[in-house]
């Protein structure tokens, strides 16, 4: 049995007084939470299926790529089972940076964003969006649950643990 390295957690953020800084803030945590989890894991252990589901650490990631992608992006995504697994090329860097790159991207169109009751502007009017309050409060989730799994995985791979 392997033994738990020394957990290294970093508290949830102290955020502002706003329901806005307060939801920005934490899906902000969750995010770098789960790219730091990511980020550094050794291949090939990073793409093995750690479950019978066959979910995969890189595949979290990839998968909340595209999650941010279709939510603040507007990107159309239509076949998610295949977005829990990363292509056969990429490096753990690219998709790191990659899902870094799409958060700088959603967090562009959110600065615009005064109004949590408004809808998401994206470039998609077949579909109505959400409002931004509903987009940020599942996005929290979608990430925080993922991150969750992520935690779990990491530590089969390697014992490590902490956020």
């Amino acid at each position: 049995m392997r033994t738990a390295s020394r957990r290294g957690d970093t508290p949830p953020p102290r955020t502002g007084s706003s329901e806005t800084e307060t939801l920005r803030g934490f899906l902000d945590y969750l995010r770098a939470s789960i790219a730091a989890k990511v980020d550094s894991a050794p291949e090939p252990q990073v793409r093995t299926a750690g479950v019978p589901s066959g979910t995969n650490l890189l595949g979290l990631l990839n998968h909340l790529t595209f999650v941010e992608r279709s939510m603040f992006l507007g990107d159309d995504v239509t076949d998610w089972q295949a977005t829990f697994q990363a292509a056969p090329a990429d490096s753990v860097a690219d998709v790191v940076a990659r899902y870094r790159k799409t958060v700088e991207r959603a967090n562009k169109v959110l600065d615009e964003c005064a109004d949590l009751g408004a809808p998401v502007p994206r470039p998609r009017p077949d579909r109505p969006a959400p409002s931004i309050r509903w987009a940020l409060t599942h996005m929290i989730e979608e990430t925080g649950r993922h991150a969750g799994h992520a935690d779990i995985l990491r530590e089969l791979i390697d014992g490590t643990t902490g956020r």
